[in-house]
């Protein structure tokens, strides 16, 4: 990589990309480009260009893309219901491919020989950079300076900083902060003693969401509009995609709504312990499964719930753009035509729970379902056969073994 002469460096001003900004440039003397996507993480980036500007840089890109990255990245992914290993609502593994996307765009349209990023080597994020990266730009090179330099800690990275006046927010007393990732869909911890899987967060890690003993002792309910599949308004008022977002945001947070704590299996091979708040994307799954439950049929549904596990595991290890993930986003779009209408939900005390769904596009049929006269809708002697014929096999396979 001798011959770098320019760089793209996706940067967040904080501790990791700022230390990187500075090594890139002593290491490769290079130029160096940065980029930090506003993605809804809720901070003001205001110090982002100042700290750039100090360190020498000037080409410095800060871009909205909240509506880009909930519209494109996030509404699609919810429309699969997608979850990790059970649990994980895959905050962080899907905005780096939009991340990697305008990286790679800023790269070349500056002229750049190569893109950077901050992830460590460890995890699972420099497989998603650069797999996307890859998948835009295949002759991209790529420098991670986590698998090359010898800063292998978070106390040698403050001493480093220190060293080249570096300034970083530190925590109140001093030490490391958490590892922090943060997006409109979610914030992620890790490191410190989240490090042992035994000890218990304390209360005033968690950012987002209140804690569910001090939520209000009276729930609240919310009616979420649907549309081919996407929420497109909260209680009446027509929203846009990250507007939507934030609102279920600010009311889940509310009732501390959205919290998990997780050991997960990451792609690289590890386990990994982590913490994650995602208030609106914990309601929205609620409600998108309730919508669901009354316009797809049956083969629709049950086959989206088995190939969900494959979906979600392809965003997790970074596979985005790859054709099997396009492929099976257009199974999961088709089913979403008729996904419209209204679901009631209920927040209380960390918990959302169902309270009514209603949709002109129904295949609830009352008439059918009900324990009431039926009016002939239903022939219930019809059943006999259908369970003869469904327990033939079961019969046969009990005859011959009692012989």
């Amino acid at each position: 990589m001798s011959n770098i002469k320019k760089v793209a460096l996706a940067y967040s001003g904080g501790l990791d990309t700022s230390v990187i900004l500075k090594w890139l440039q002593d290491t490769y003397q290079c130029e160096v480009v940065t980029f930090t996507a506003d993605l809804g993480q809720g901070e003001e980036l205001g110090h982002v260009r100042p700290k750039a500007s100090a360190l020498g840089v000037k080409q410095i890109f800060i871009d909205d893309l909240r509506e880009e990255f909930v519209r494109d990245f996030v509404f699609p992914m919810f429309r699969a219901n997608a979850v990790y290993e059970g649990e994980y609502l895959l905050g962080t593994s899907i905005a780096r491919p939009l991340i990697a996307k305008r990286l790679v765009e800023i790269a070349r349209q500056t002229g750049c020989d190569a893109i950077a990023h901050g992830a460590t080597g460890k995890g699972n994020d420099q497989v998603r950079f650069e797999l996307g990266a890859y998948a835009l730009w295949p002759d991209v090179k790529v420098i991670a300076p986590w698998r090359e330099w010898d800063l292998h800690s978070r106390e040698r990275l403050l001493a480093y900083a220190d060293e080249h006046h570096i300034p970083i927010t530190k925590k109140k007393g001093g030490g490391s902060p958490y590892s922090m990732d943060a997006n409109a869909l979610h914030i992620s911890y890790e490191g410190g003693g989240l490090e042992d899987p035994w000890w218990c967060p304390p209360e005033d890690m968690w950012q987002r969401t209140v804690n569910p003993v001090d939520a209000p002792n009276e729930p609240q309910t919310v009616t979420i509009g649907y549309a081919d599949g996407d929420p497109v308004s909260v209680d009446g008022k027509t929203m846009t995609p990250f507007e939507v977002l934030d609102t279920l945001n600010q009311l889940a947070g509310k009732h501390g709504i959205g919290r998990l704590d997780l050991v997960e299996n990451r792609y690289v091979g590890l386990k990994s312990r982590g913490c994650y708040e995602t208030p609106g994307g914990t309601i929205m799954l609620k409600a998108h499964r309730a919508i669901e439950s009354l316009t797809l049929d049956r083969g629709q549904a049950h086959l989206k719930d088995e190939i969900m596990p494959r979906y979600a595991e392809l965003i997790y290890n970074g596979y985005w753009w790859s054709p099997e993930r396009r492929a099976l986003q257009a199974l999961i779009d088709d089913t979403q035509q008729k996904v419209n209408g209204e679901v009631r939900v209920k927040l209380y005390k960390g918990a959302v729970y169902n309270a009514g769904r209603r949709s002109a596009d129904s295949l609830f049929d009352q008439r059918l379902s009900t324990f009431e006269d039926d009016r002939g809708a239903y022939d219930q002697k019809d059943a006999a056969g259908f369970i003869r014929l469904n327990g033939l096999r079961l019969r046969t396979l009990a005859k011959r073994d009692k012989a």
